[in-house]
């Protein structure tokens, strides 16, 4: 098996959305709805589906609505930790809060724009460049200072003039290049990655996906437009035990938990249809004592790893740790997320641009078809091989 590279996430979502000000309605810029949902939101939704340890939000200009929002959530087994600035210090000072508390390797992405990437790779080869994600230019510049860039033939970064590549706003970095940080106020871009590309000393990787900013209106405007229908997709929500795994009853360990029959080519084939896979599973053995929460995260975390080699993201996992006959007290109380109820499936349909009409929901109980029915998504129970079942009802 591969080895997976311990790496973080970090937002900078700081700026006082100067430009696009008429449309903050009092909320930060990070916090503008795409078709209902917060941008950032969808960053999380996107970014969250890998394998990070860590996704650190470094809030800035009304932060602290971000830190309400954010703070200390959970989102696809990766903890969210916020931290809002007692006053503005720019891209690069923002980072300086992480100097004593990330231990890892770092994505980082700003949180005024949307790049549709592939960093399968970051979690499993050897990385030792620091590196700036580039996209076109032809259709705007969203950063004068970084429009007009070329790689080399060994990809570092140069400035050309008329590049037709710029800055899509991520960029992959080593732990020690916090030690460039070095004042409390400066720009990440114009002070440190002008400098680190005219010295020849960075990276470049060349994506050719889906990209735009929300920083002024016109890019406002357009990814209004055009963000939610790309986004837009359909969804297959599959039970867990009896439908990924076989039901050993309470499976809560890596040792217990065996795939059935076709369910990773199944995972596989969604994965190329371009389908969201969600997972909704009714998790009563840690309300009963049965396990732990712990170890439901320990065991989910495996999994996500184990599938993410194999080039398969699951977009969320919802589960109902709760029964009202429980033994455990702060899990003991009946709750809407618990199926037949569909609550989890609402929480999906809130946060994510879903495609109902084309979704699906596979289950083994009844509990599973009436919460599907409930959610007005199409329902089969499981059959013998997922994947011949998965490629029947997709018939694409």
């Amino acid at each position: 098996m591969k080895k997976i590279n311990k790496i973080d996430l970090v937002i900078l979502a700081g700026g006082k959305g100067k430009r696009v000000k008429r449309f903050l309605a009092g909320n930060p810029k990070p916090l503008l709805k795409i078709n209902s949902i917060p941008f950032l939101q969808i960053l999380l939704n996107e970014y969250a589906k890998y394998p990070f340890e860590n996704i650190y939000i470094l809030a800035g200009f009304r932060g602290n609505q971000i830190f309400r929002k954010f703070n200390n959530k959970c989102l696809n087994f990766i903890k969210i930790k916020c931290y809002v600035e007692k006053k503005m210090l720019g891209t690069a000072g923002a980072l300086r809060v992480l100097k004593k508390k990330i231990k890892n390797d770092f994505l980082l992405i700003n949180g005024d724009s949307f790049t549709d990437l592939e960093l399968n790779d970051i979690f499993y080869k050897v990385n030792k460049k620091n590196k700036i994600y580039l996209t076109s230019n032809k259709i705007y510049k969203s950063n004068k200072q970084l429009s007009n860039l070329s790689l080399d033939s060994k990809k570092k970064v140069y400035f050309k003039a008329n590049g037709n590549l710029m800055n899509a706003g991520v960029y992959f970095l080593k732990k020690n290049f916090l030690n460039l940080v070095k004042k409390n106020s400066f720009s990440l871009e114009n002070e440190i990655l002008i400098k680190l590309i005219k010295q020849n000393k960075i990276y470049g990787e060349i994506n050719n996906g889906y990209f735009i900013d929300i920083g002024t209106k016109k890019n406002l405007s357009y990814a209004r437009k055009t963000l939610a229908r790309y986004l837009t997709k359909p969804a297959a929500f599959l039970d867990r035990d009896g439908v990924i795994n076989h039901d050993f009853g309470y499976v809560s360990s890596v040792e217990k938990f065996k795939f059935k029959n076709g369910v990773v080519k199944a995972l596989n084939y969604l994965s190329s249809k371009k389908y969201y896979i969600f997972v909704i599973t009714n998790q009563a053995g840690i309300a009963k004592g049965k396990f732990r929460l712990i170890d439901f995260f320990t065991l989910h975390k495996y999994i996500k790893s184990f599938l993410n080699k194999r080039n398969i993201n699951l977009n969320d996992v919802q589960f109902c740790p709760f029964h009202k006959n429980g033994t455990v007290k702060k899990f003991k109380k009946d709750s809407k997320l618990r199926k037949p109820n569909n609550g989890m499936v609402l929480e999906i349909l809130k946060k994510w641009p879903i495609d109902k009409k084309n979704s699906f929901f596979i289950g083994d109980q009844k509990v599973d078809e009436k919460c599907a029915t409930k959610s007005d998504i199409y329902f089969e129970y499981a059959k013998k091989n997922l994947f011949k079942q998965v490629k029947q009802i997709i018939k694409i």
